[in-house]
């Protein structure tokens, strides 16, 4: 038997099985840094800030010493050129399994935690310099008017990488988790349609990166059960009781309808990922039931992720 890792083995291997390249993007404080970092600590080698001309000839140059892991993080502050982003990761399909992540978060947090830091955001003194009157006018308007006008200028300028690849809104959510979703991102297969799954709690928001979301607040809650309170929905005595329940049976099978006649449709639209979030009150039981359910249901077909963003990084 020849070793997997011998060039004999290599011989019309698809290159994009041998080659990866991870491409971050992001708002400034959505957790870039956290993401490159546990890239870096996974065996990549990692760019940040990278011009997005220069991502062709990185990837090139890294094949040729044999590094077969890349990522890179670009930003807004390579606004003249994000333009370009898609064809040049279009261009490297050929050669590598390419992933494109970007790191979304709502801007009341990305306020709360740029203050809470005492960091400027990289756009300030663009923002400030459009003002009449620049550093009286940011005095007059306030710091959080002028911090919430640079990130949506960021949104503006980023809008030409916003929609590649997948979407991780990093709202609600720990440095732990935020590593742990990138690097189970990252493992499965770039060139097949991602279906993402992901329970969550409305009383904590409404995920920014789902494409789809179900409310399943009207079903049978186990949280008024104090046997089952304390369970979550991967737990064997809450499914045997939301089991019993017909109208979870019926909402599970009319998502899954749902689901199968349109995933086709999306797939043949050349679609990376699609996000299906389904949410309960608190997040611990009858959503994370159902995105369970509906992730085996589905992962013969797709390329299923399975999420639950109340139940941390622990969980998943």
């Amino acid at each position: 038997m020849i070793p997997p890792e011998s060039p004999a083995a290599q011989v019309g291997a698809d290159p994009r099985s041998t080659h990866q390249l991870v491409l971050i993007s992001g708002l400034s404080g959505s957790g870039k840094s956290v993401a490159l970092a546990a890239l870096e600590d996974s065996g990549y080698y990692c760019v940040d800030n990278l011009p997005p001309q220069l991502i062709t000839a990185l990837v090139e140059q890294t094949r040729a010493s044999g590094q077969k892991r890349v990522a890179v993080a670009v930003d807004a502050r390579s606004a003249e050129s994000l333009a370009d982003v898609p064809a040049v990761l279009e261009s490297l399909r050929t050669c590598c399994d390419v992933h494109a992540i970007y790191l979304d978060c709502a801007t009341d947090t990305l306020v709360q935690r740029f203050s809470e830091t005492r960091r400027r955001h990289p756009l300030t003194s663009r923002v400030v310099s459009h003002q009449r009157g620049s550093a009286a006018a940011a005095r007059r308007e306030g710091y959080a008017n002028a911090l919430i006008e640079s990130i949506e200028l960021e949104r503006e300028l980023l809008s030409p990488v916003a929609e590649i690849g997948l979407h991780i809104d990093t709202s609600q959510m720990k440095s732990a988790q935020l590593r742990e979703w990138i690097k189970q991102t990252v493992r499965v297969q770039a060139s097949q349609m991602v279906v993402l799954f992901e329970s969550f709690a409305f009383k904590r928001g409404v995920p920014l990166d789902a494409d789809y979301v179900f409310d399943v607040r009207m079903l049978p809650n186990p949280h008024y059960d104090p046997v089952l309170r304390p369970l979550t929905g991967r737990d064997a005595p809450v499914a045997e009781f939301l089991l019993r329940q017909p109208e979870v049976l019926q909402m599970q099978a009319d998502i899954a309808g749902f689901l199968q006649r349109w995933l086709p449709r999306l797939a043949a639209d050349h679609r990376s990922y699609v996000g299906v979030a389904i949410g309960c009150t608190g997040g611990q039981h009858r959503s994370v039931y159902l995105c369970e359910q509906l992730s085996r249901a589905f992962s013969g077909q797709y390329t299923v992720l399975l999420r639950h963003r109340e139940l941390g990084a622990k969980e998943q």
